[in-house]
């Protein structure tokens, strides 16, 4: 159980006092019975969009609570993890003065929003194996330090850090752990959603993004104590998640048998593509995966991405990254992408 954790010592004054807006979808909600709305200013003529959507999503996340088997009212959704990470940011960190930890080499959008913000990132490298480095993050932190941002499974490197690491971070970190499980379908460990009633400092971000192949709706979600998603509510966009996106992510949530259809194909492909890539010549690591992707290590990064760009093989080339030095990373493709892609990777010269 994490120790001298005050939820209200780390919320930004001027959040803690806000009074958010209301909408007229918030003041009025729907009983099933014919209604006439006429207090929202719409176009009355039925497009099948011509009415707000449900500014707190009930449906969708009462679909989300059952699936997960979670309170409905410790969720957040958001356009893409993105925004969920933005309000996150907002509604705790004040500008100028906090400052959030990322371990590179990591999801480079942390650092983004900390730069946004005006929020110092102070970055805390992996170790050698791509663990979080627990004793230098604990020395590197202050009264002003208010979030540490783990991705695991982690991108770009496709490792789930060890649980023990997590458990010491959650027992002794005094600010928001914020762990970014947009990967987790795929991985081996379990998600931390199970622990979320022991850490009251823990906040998990998913996405429908991955596994459930619904990247172009932008659906972010957002797992964290009631307390906490009370807060971010305050300052989340009224209608921040469309009517249309709802929909879909209803309608694919409602076919779990065939998601988790595709995630086991996902993993054989993986698995596959792992054992063919230790034959190419040229590939000198393959790092294992618990993701829908595979980082290489290769003679020359910058050679190769160019030589596959040439063949038609769009891959990302993380060799910028730190511990990434001439690394490429390949998301698991169908199949027949994927038999293309080794056949293209064995001619290479």
């Amino acid at each position: 159980m994490t120790t001298n954790f005050k939820l209200q010592d780390l919320v930004r004054p001027n959040v803690a006092r806000l009074k958010p807006y209301s909408s007229a979808r918030d003041e009025f909600k729907s009983t099933g019975e014919d209604m006439i709305f006429l207090d929202a200013n719409e176009n009355p003529f039925d497009t099948d969009v011509n009415r707000y959507p449900d500014p707190q999503q009930r449906t969708l996340k009462s679909k989300l609570a059952t699936l997960k088997n979670v309170d409905p009212a410790g969720i957040l959704l958001g356009n893409g993890s993105d925004e969920v990470l933005d309000l996150i940011f907002r509604a705790f960190c004040e500008p100028g003065r906090d400052n959030v930890i990322s371990l590179p080499p990591t999801y480079g959008m942390y650092k983004v929003l900390a730069d946004i913000n005006n929020i110092e990132n102070r970055e805390i490298l992996l170790t050698a194996d791509f663990e979080p480095d627990v004793d230098a993050i604990l020395e590197n932190t202050d009264t002003y330090t208010k979030m540490l941002f783990l991705c695991s499974p982690n991108n770009p490197t496709g490792n789930s850090f060890k649980r023990e690491n997590i458990l010491k971070l959650l027992n002794n970190f005094k600010g928001l752990l914020v762990i970014d499980e947009a990967y987790i379908d795929f991985a081996e460990e379990e998600s931390w959603i199970n622990s979320m009633e022991k850490f009251p400092n823990l906040v998990l971000t998913q996405t429908l993004s991955k596994a459930y192949g619904l990247a172009g709706i932008r659906l972010g979600i957002c797992y964290a104590s009631p307390e906490i998603i009370s807060i971010l509510n305050k300052i989340k966009p009224p209608y921040n998640v469309n009517e249309l996106t709802q929909k879909r992510a209803l309608a694919r949530l409602s076919d779990i048998n065939l998601v988790n259809s595709e995630i086991s194909g996902i993993l054989q492909e993986r698995d596959l593509l792992f054992k063919v890539l230790l034959e190419v010549s040229f590939v000198e690591k393959v790092y294992p995966s618990q993701a829908n992707f595979i980082l290489i290590k290769v003679d020359d990064a910058n050679k190769r991405y160019t030589q596959l760009l040439e063949k038609g093989v769009v891959l990302r080339n993380r060799s910028s990254h730190p511990l990434c030095e001439n690394t490429l990373r390949i998301t698991v493709g169908t199949s027949e992408e994927n038999r293309q892609l080794i056949s293209i990777l064995k001619d290479l010269k």
